[in-house]
């Protein structure tokens, strides 16, 4: 890093990208908070390993990165993407994740298919909340970790300045674990903090890497530069020789023994690819016509010789489709086939795509798989085990896919018309089917209701939204069944924004977005008596029913129960029943606003008869009758949907939450510290205070916040919030 020559071949990498073992791959997801620079990096990684012409362009046009219609009309990537490129021999797939928090679960498939991360932060911006968050998701896992500094051609962008808030940020108990391993070298003549950065300068080389002609030039730097580094290079070494597995080595150093840079090199790749250590480098886009951007050559350097190789990264859990754990080598190529799709799309021109990750075996054309994907039914993801056959496989370049061969154990590969596969799905050999751990997605919070804009569109709809949710699992799509809606939950108002735009724009169906109506229920606040008198004579047949009942009202979660009290045969037996089908015929349509009825206890008491015009269809309204008439001599409360909520917040944000969740009509029932600076709240609120909290959270908590809610039952609402509610209901009638 630093010291290596450079035996790259530019031009060569766009092409040659089949890997033939796992030790010349590397995965790696990039990780950082909107509008840090993520893409443009990649662009510039791109460019510098020759697998574009130009910054973020193939050979033949178009973007390796944001390619997408909706990318480039929002100006923000919203979709996982993979660019691979090719350094000193060594496969390199980039994960390129999209920022906004509204697509965390790209963010969450990228860290799946990766095996370390690299971490942009913007020297303007510095490090928010989220990416501190995602931060301790990886440490938890273990996986290795780098740190790039970006826009430092800002005004007063302070290289030094935001390596300390790093380490602070994300070095915990030791900050020297997170070191820079490049100074950034301003140009000439300009103030300090305005000049655009040149070069760097290595501290453990001592070599100047000068980037000011477009093109990488090594050379010695002066007395007056490595005075000014002298201070950073020596805590550098001390940093690496504390995580050396040389126990002795720090004494020696400390002693006085110079330590060579070749151990201290090996010493440096080893603590990174463990992820005891964390390196922070400066990059920065190459300028118009140049050939590499700054710190790109010593980044590609970092990943391929510091990164760790498929072999290290630690095998998913893998079990038999009836359950059974199977143990497997990590990484064997010639091993059983296991590989996970850890993104799905669909192409206009080559249909479903599957961006695959291959854990164990090898993936070829042509070859017949079994297709697993268990325990997402809760998102519209049914369960389902099938023999489907692979298409081709392929690189991405942007809109290009570029056939491969093969994809070996540890490989990434773009798998085509895969029908049935969805995201999270394992693909396993047919005789041979097992099923992969699938990764935490999170819950999608904010309902969105819709309904087809025409009949057209109506025909089209289901179709397009079960597209929609096979490609996006941290989508769900719901059919209530008691407002009769169409909901689907998002992550946040620019995820429902994305969904809405591909419903439109790939799949050919035009939405209008409704009010998100709660599922309320009516029940009794007191006992009550009806009789229904269901009595015509009109010539021929007539029809003869009366039934008496009295209605009180039972504990919530009783449902409807129908007792026959009726003495003397004043209701035949064969009408009771009918009598119980018309009371709960009226209750599933409401007594008072149109609500279901519930928790009540109905009891038929007495009736009468005619021998001839008594029909069972006479005592069904009969029945129907005797319970709106007790309805209208009764209070009815409506009963609106509580939801326990639990969110997890930043201490510094527990007053305010808390404050929130009380104007939201919530009872507070405790808080709990988790460790980390951070408190569990937990409250019940009404469902009809939460339709927009997922918004409203993040505004609040920055970002830093998550939350999670369940239904925990219906209980009366506010008389003056429930007597808006029947006039709106009787408006609407």
């Amino acid at each position: 890093m630093g010291d290596k020559a450079q035996t790259h071949h530019p031009g060569a990498a766009g092409r040659a990208l089949t890997a033939d073992r796992p030790t010349s791959v590397r995965n790696v997801v990039l990780v950082g908070h909107t509008g840090s620079g993520k893409t443009t990096l990649v662009e510039a990684l791109a460019l510098t390993a020759g697998a574009v012409n130009r910054a973020g362009r193939v050979e033949d046009g178009g973007t390796v990165s944001d390619y997408d219609d909706i990318e480039h009309r929002q100006q923000r990537s919203v979709q996982l993407s993979l660019v691979p490129v090719a350094w000193d021999g060594i496969k390199v797939n980039l994960l390129d994740t999209p920022g906004y928090a509204d697509f965390v679960g790209e963010l969450r498939a990228g860290l799946r298919a990766a095996d370390a991360a690299l971490f942009v932060v913007s020297a303007s911006d510095g490090v928010d909340g989220s990416t501190r968050m995602v931060w301790e998701e990886c440490a938890a896992v273990g996986m290795p970790r780098a740190i790039v500094i970006t826009h430092l051609e800002a005004a007063r962008a302070d290289f030094e300045e935001m390596t300390r808030i790093c380490a602070e940020a994300f070095g915990g108990d030791d900050p020297d674990a997170v070191l820079p391993l490049y100074l950034p070298l301003r140009g000439p003549g300009q103030p300090d903090g305005h000049a655009p950065v040149t070069g760097l300068v290595g501290l453990l080389s001592r070599k100047l890497f000068d980037y000011s002609t477009g093109e990488r030039k090594e050379s010695e730097p002066g007395e007056d530069q490595l005075s000014g580094i002298e201070d950073a290079r020596n805590r550098l070494i001390e940093g690496i020789i504390a995580e050396s597995e040389d126990e002795t080595l720090m004494d020696r150093y400390l002693g006085g023994e110079q330590v060579d840079n070749k151990t201290l090199v090996q010493d440096l790749e080893r603590a990174v690819a463990r992820g005891s250590f964390f390196p922070v480098l400066a990059a920065a886009p190459a300028a118009e016509g140049a050939r590499q951007g700054l710190g790109t050559v010593e980044l590609l350097e970092l990943v391929t010789g510091g990164f760790p190789t498929p072999f290290e990264h630690p095998m998913p859990g893998v079990t038999t489709i009836d359950g059974r754990p199977r143990e497997l080598k990590p990484c064997d190529t010639d091993g059983p086939l296991v590989a996970e799709v850890v993104k799905t799309s669909s192409d206009p021109y080559v249909g479903r795509l599957s961006l695959v990750r291959v854990f164990s075996g090898t993936l070829r054309p042509d070859q017949p798989v079994h297709v697993s994907g268990h325990g997402l039914a809760d998102r519209g993801h049914e369960d389902h085990d099938v023999d489907e056959k692979v298409g081709t496989l392929s690189m991405a370049f942007g809109k290009q896919q570029r056939p491969v061969t093969h994809a070996v154990a540890g490989d990434l590969v773009c798998v085509a018309k895969l029908g049935r596969a969805e995201t999270g799905d394992t693909l396993s050999a047919k005789d041979d089917p097992l099923l992969m751990e699938p990764w935490q997605m999170p819950d999608p919070l904010l309902p969105v209701a819709i309904r087809a804009h025409s009949k057209a569109d109506e025909d089209k709809l289901s179709q397009g939204l079960a597209r929609l949710v096979a490609e996006d699992p941290t989508m769900r799509l719901e059919q209530n069944q008691d407002t009769h809606q169409v909901v689907l939950w998002c992550l946040g108002e620019a995820h429902a924004d994305v969904a809405l735009e591909r419903l439109r724009s790939r799949y050919g169906v035009q939405v209008d977005v409704v009010p998100h109506k709660v599922s309320l229920r009516e029940t009794f606040a007191t006992k009550a008596t009806g009789r229904g008198r269901h009595v015509k004579q009109s010539g021929g047949h007539g029809q003869y029913a009366i039934c008496e009942i009295e209605v009180e009202p039972l504990p919530g979660g009783s449902g409807i129960e129908f007792v026959d009290k009726v003495v003397g045969g004043a209701v035949p037996r064969q009408f009771i029943p009918s009598v119980e089908k018309g009371v709960r015929a009226q209750a599933a349509k409401g007594v008072a606003a149109g609500y279901p009825l519930v928790d009540v206890r109905v009891t038929l008491l007495d009736g009468k008869a005619h021998s001839v015009d008594s029909s069972d269809a006479a005592f069904q309204t009969a029945g129907a009758l005797a319970l709106r008439e007790a309805a209208a001599d009764a209070r009815i409360h409506l009963l609106e949907p509580v939801a326990e909520v639990t969110v997890l917040v930043g201490d510094s944000y527990v007053g305010p939450v808390m404050s929130d969740l009380s104007g939201r009509r919530g009872r507070l029932l405790g808080t709990e510290q988790t460790g980390s600076g951070r408190t569990l709240i937990r409250a019940e609120v009404p469902e009809f205070e939460i339709g927009r909290y997922a918004v409203d959270l993040r505004s609040l908590s920055h970002g830093t916040a998550r939350f999670d809610r369940a239904y925990a039952r219906h209980e009366p609402m506010p008389p003056q919030i429930a007597e808006r509610l029947r006039e709106q209901a009787g408006d609407e009638g």
